[in-house]
């Protein structure tokens, strides 16, 4: 990460946006830049300070400082985008620039949330200051988790365990994690678990060095305040055993007697090295598998002689009569906000904001302490604070555009990612093609390129690589993958292995799932939006028999279609190939008949939460219940329904009240209403020997595409492909150019 910069913002003026009321940001939906999040916390500083009733407050530690986006209608009015089919946009109103600020009272342990608004002479004034309830903890920030592992290896016990097992002080290295879920603990605290590793040498994959112990520490006071030993199985004529009677977890206690509990000798870390980086790769490799990198690999280069074909207005993007604002969120990642598409002069909108809400990363062992382990990467860390910064050509090929992004350190001054978003375009394959292929006839092919919005964020072992992808068709596509070194931890020689794959001698990879959350907040022709679901129904069902007069050769089926009246969570249908989208009922395709819309197609990461309906994780994470939630939007002083797994999720031990789960309680109606759609999907990893060291990219998609949204296939424009610079591969081949 680069030291703080700035990142000035451009007023926008009258000429520049006609019928707009003049403001001070170029667009409302800007992220902060580096100078107004020092702005904004010398301005807290500066208002603790001066108000008495304020004076315990002695030590800040800020953790998030952010946009709070101003209300939806007044965007769209801002930016001349119709409420409705056919209806002029509302006339503007003043759009005030606010701000939202997390920050912790170290010294008595109180967390507080401040509200700012920009005041025209572009000063920040303080608009509300709440101290939040007690053991409501804010994201746990970067700086937290860095600090997690100097606590750690300043402890003389900690030190002392090592050193029994072969480990030196120095080559003690840990992971920090949210505490997930342990009551031992009051909510009050700042708590973490550290994931220990030993490193042996400088740049060493230390995960291929697993430790045997899990440290528990408070981020405040910084002090151990709790060293867990986890029991281990062993082998025996009716399967594996555990070393201990059941998986709870014990009470608090010394170290020595939590080992005395797990009742299993120490574990020394492996110590063969998996590298990842070639000059280690080269020198550590055995024998037999001598590191070589392939010499068998041309060159491919992505060249654009002409340059790109999108082009960038501050952080507004058109390509391909697309539009739409690109941001950088601290927790989101990448926002996409007011995204349209000129359908022949028509500008329609499609969604007003679309981003990653939450995501959960359950394990599955049982024994303790590691059903602790369910991150929420999202809701705890922050993506956007875990993002990388991206390098030309390897990250990203090709012509390459960049948006920087910004967020708090706990000074209050900002840190800056230079290269945070990536935006280029890529060829995608044949977007249509058809031959006649009758004597004479001819053929038409025209290749696909899509536009794509990627950002990589490296959560300790784990990097999330997420690309925002369109089409030419109208087609819009939301992609994780997912990449990086597996959690492991530390395993006996011969230990049977229930709940993991031994990936290298010593080395237990846990079964564990990912699951994320989409937010789509739909605007299909305007905010008025419904949801259809459709099920695919074979004719007559299990009890008809082919033959029958009303389906003689057995092979008919149709569609059933459901408007979703009221909130909540929808199962998914495989029986029946269910699938939703989202519509607009005030206004019909000219042929179908039916309501302009968009599908949602998500079958290929569905994936059920393993995780009983009663579990630690589920109390928490109830939004991996259903594959679609369907709410409506209420916007309040701090801004509509975002997190479906709470606003605050660090220590939480239940469904908080402003979670999906409990929106949907409401039951309020979703039929032509303002309507949010979350969408869950994921997988389930049960790791293999090839995910080791490093695991290779597996990804999953969501597909978001028109239905009856065109008059007909939006893509008919696009030029055939006829590409001068392709040549045959080899000299003796014989191929045709395109005509």
């Amino acid at each position: 990460m680069s030291s703080t910069v700035s990142v000035p913002a451009t007023a926008t003026t009258a000429q520049e946006r006609p019928h707009v009321i003049p403001t001070g940001f170029q667009h409302p939906l800007d992220p902060l830049t580096a100078d107004e999040i020092a702005a904004i916390t010398f301005t807290v500083r500066h208002y603790i300070t001066s108000k008495s009733e304020l004076d315990s407050i002695k030590a800040v530690k800020f953790i998030t400082t952010y946009l709070l986006p101003p209300p939806k209608n007044a965007v769209l009015a801002y930016l001349g985008i119709p409420l409705a089919p056919e209806t002029a946009p509302e006339p503007p109103v003043q759009i005030v620039r606010k701000a939202e600020v997390d920050f912790l009272d170290v010294v008595n342990g109180f967390s507080y949330n401040v509200i700012l608004s920009l005041q025209s002479e572009g000063k920040w004034v303080v608009d509300t200051f709440d101290k939040l309830p007690d053991g409501v903890q804010p994201q746990i920030s970067v700086e937290e988790l860095i600090q997690c592992e100097k606590i750690v290896k300043a402890d003389q016990n900690v030190q002392d365990l090592a050193k029994a097992v072969g480990v030196l002080p120095e080559q003690i290295y840990c992971d920090g994690w949210s505490i997930g879920y342990d009551d031992r603990f009051p909510q009050a605290r700042r708590i973490q678990q550290a994931l220990l590793f030993a490193r042996f040498s400088e740049h060493d994959n230390l995960y291929a060095h697993p430790m045997d112990f899990v440290v528990v520490i408070d981020a405040n006071t910084e002090e151990v305040l709790q060293i867990d030993f986890p029991p281990h199985y062993k082998s025996t004529a009716n399967g594996p055993v555990l070393s201990v009677p059941k998986t709870e977890i014990p009470p608090l206690s010394s170290a020595e007697e939590s080992f005395k509990i797990s009742n299993r000798e120490r574990i020394p870390p492996p110590k063969k090295p998996f590298d990842f980086l070639p000059d280690l790769m080269a020198k550590t490799e055995e024998e037999k598998m001598q590191f070589k990198p392939r010499e068998d690999i041309k060159p491919l280069h992505i060249l654009q002689p002409e340059g790109v074909s999108f082009s960038m207005n501050g952080n507004e993007l058109e390509w391909q009569n697309w539009k739409m604002h690109i941001a950088f969120s601290h927790r989101e990642g990448i926002v996409l906000s007011t995204i349209t598409y000129n359908d022949h002069g028509e500008i329609r909108p499609i969604i007003y904001r679309l981003s990653l809400a939450e995501m959960v990363v359950p394990y599955g062992a049982p024994e303790y302490p590691h059903p602790r382990k369910f991150a929420f990467d999202s809701g705890e860390y922050g993506m956007g604070t875990m993002a990388n910064e991206l390098s030309l050509g390897c990250d990203c090929v090709g012509q390459i555009h960049y948006l920087p992004g910004a967020y708090v350190s706990h000074s209050g001054a900002a840190i800056v990612i230079k290269n945070v978003i990536c935006i280029h375009e890529e060829d995608n394959g044949v977007l249509w093609k058809h031959t006649d292929y009758r004597p004479g006839g001819r053929t038409q092919t025209t290749r696909r390129r899509r536009l794509v919005v990627s950002m990589v964020c490296t959560l300790a072992n784990y990097e999330y690589i997420w690309n925002y992808l369109f089409y030419q068709d109208g087609s819009i596509e939301i992609e994780a993958r997912l990449t990086g070194i597996l959690q492991v931890y530390a395993q006996q020689q011969g230990e049977p292995n229930p709940f993991g794959t031994t990936v290298a001698p010593g080395v237990n990879a846990h079964y564990h799932q990912h699951m994320f959350s989409f937010r789509i907040d739909p605007m299909v022709d305007g905010i008025k939006n419904n949801v259809v679901e459709q099920d695919i129904i074979p004719i007559g069902g299990e009890k008809s028999a082919t033959g029958e007069d009303f389906n003689f050769a057995g092979n008919a089926f149709t569609t059933t279609e459901t408007v979703l009246e009221k909130e909540g969570g929808r199962e998914y249908d495989f029986a029946k190939e269910r699938r939703w989208r989202i519509t607009n009922s005030a206004r019909k395709h000219y042929a179908s008949g039916k309501d302009v819309g968009y599908s949602i197609s998500m079958k290929g990461g569905i994936t059920p939460i393993m995780a009983r309906s009663d579990s630690w994780a589920l109390r928490r994470a109830g939004f991996t219940q259903y594959p679609i939630w369907v709410v409506k939007d209420v916007e309040g002083p701090k801004g509509g329904r975002m997190w479906p797994a709470g606003k605050y999720v660090p220590q939480t031990r239940a469904q908080p009240e402003d979670s999906v789960g409990s929106w949907v309680a409401g039951e309020l109606p979703v039929k032509d209403e303002d309507l949010l759609v979350f969408l869950t999907v994921g997988t389930t990893h049960i790791p293999r020997p090839e995910d080791w060291p490093v695991m290779p990219v597996e990804h999953l998609n969501i597909a978001i595409k028109p239905q009856s949204f065109f008059d007909k296939n939006p893509s008919m424009d696009v030029p055939g492909t006829k590409d001068g610079k392709s040549v045959s591969a080899f000299s003796g081949d014989a191929c045709e150019s395109c005509h």
